[in-house]
């Protein structure tokens, strides 16, 4: 089945500031590596940005643009999104459809907000997920720490069978991309 990787709000305003999300370098370099193996495969490599009206993650904003870290290159989609959900108000279904995408490999932030959405919503389009489960991050809340949140979402969506498709949780070095 072909794959696409879908990186989600790896963004300045988000990873820049300190306090940074837990294993913010970490994250970044295992998200490079990812993107790398995905191009060298012929995978689709998407990053999506999150954008709001006014603040840090004004769209054009220093906040909004990719991590400083994180590598760009030709050939790369990049979509804008305003909610949690990656899919929703935007290209991405048309693009997977074009590309004749089958099933999603997703790693970013917030491990409990836009990725768990997107995981979710994806899902429940039918389209198998893999969760790259040291590739996704956030930042400590009050109730759990982020390496809490992060092994949460791992754990749990795997557990999800009601969407007919599976969701699994693997590290990034035993992700394998299917053109």
């Amino acid at each position: 089945m072909r794959s696409a990787l879908l990186i989600i709000d790896v963004q300045r305003a988000l990873f820049d500031k300190a306090p940074r999300p837990f294993e913010a370098d970490l994250v970044v370099e295992r998200i490079n590596a990812l993107a790398s193996r995905a191009r060298h495969a012929g995978i689709p490599v998407v990053f999506v940005q999150h954008e709001t009206n006014t603040g840090n993650l004004r769209f054009g904003s220093d906040g909004w643009q990719l991590e400083q870290g994180l590598l760009l290159e030709d050939g790369d989609t990049v979509l804008r999104k305003t909610t949690p959900d990656s899919f929703l108000r935007t290209e991405l279904s048309s693009l997977l459809a074009l590309w004749e995408v089958e099933q999603l490999v997703i790693c970013g932030y917030a491990s409990e907000f836009c990725v768990d959405t997107t995981t979710r919503r994806a899902a429940a389009l039918g389209f198998p997920v893999t969760l790259v489960s040291d590739a996704h991050t956030t930042h400590d809340k009050a109730h759990a720490s982020a390496a809490e949140i992060r092994c949460h979402h791992n754990m749990t969506l795997p557990d999800i069978s009601s969407f007919g498709v599976a969701i699994r949780a693997l590290p990034s070095s035993q992700v394998v991309f299917a053109l």
